[in-house]
């Protein structure tokens, strides 16, 4: 399994026993949905290794508190401190209507209000404070926020977001 085929789920970000149990800050708005999960893949080296989950509960809303299988103590915890926890693709709930996930609109066309086909999404950022569309128009790159005002539909037949820009964004990237 590569990074590629998975998602992002949390990281271990402090130990909760002497008996190995961590806890995991989760990265998601809907916790529960992964309380009750048989197994995750743990983010070591270069390499995402499967680890098996004896118990997990939730602990303060955004935290799961977990008893890995292959964690027996305080020192096989140290081991696992810091790493990042990530599922499979599959796992994720499928979105209906204009939510998307930022891989699954990767390689859609954008069709603007005004402009129409204003290129392909190459990637979501998001390491800005807003996140941004970088879309792909001949040798230009658009930076398209990623807002519920701006996105008019996502349509996954036609791999295709229909968005409206404010007016004179475009015009900048493509003058």
């Amino acid at each position: 399994m590569t990074k590629e085929e998975c998602f992002y789920l949390g990281k271990i970000v402090s130990k909760y026993s002497y008996k190995g149990e961590v806890l995991i800050k989760l990265d998601t708005d809907e916790p529960e949905l992964y309380e009750e999960l048989e197994s995750v893949f743990v983010s070591l080296g270069n390499n995402l290794v499967p680890f098996f989950i004896e118990r997990s509960r939730l602990h303060r809303s955004s935290l799961l508190r977990v008893r890995f299988e292959e964690v027996a103590d305080e020192s096989d915890a140290d081991k696992v401190m810091g790493s990042e926890i990530y599922l499979p693709l599959s796992f994720l709930p499928k979105l209906k209507g204009n939510k998307f996930y930022y891989h699954e609109v990767i390689g859609f066309a954008m069709e603007d209000k005004v402009h129409g086909n204003i290129g392909i999404i190459e990637s979501v950022n998001d390491s800005t404070p807003q996140a941004l569309f970088e879309v792909k128009k001949g040798e230009k790159q658009l930076l398209i926020p990623v807002r519920d005002e701006i996105i008019v539909q996502v349509n996954r037949d036609e791999k295709t977001i229909f968005v409206d820009t404010p007016e004179g964004l475009v015009d900048l990237y493509l003058s």
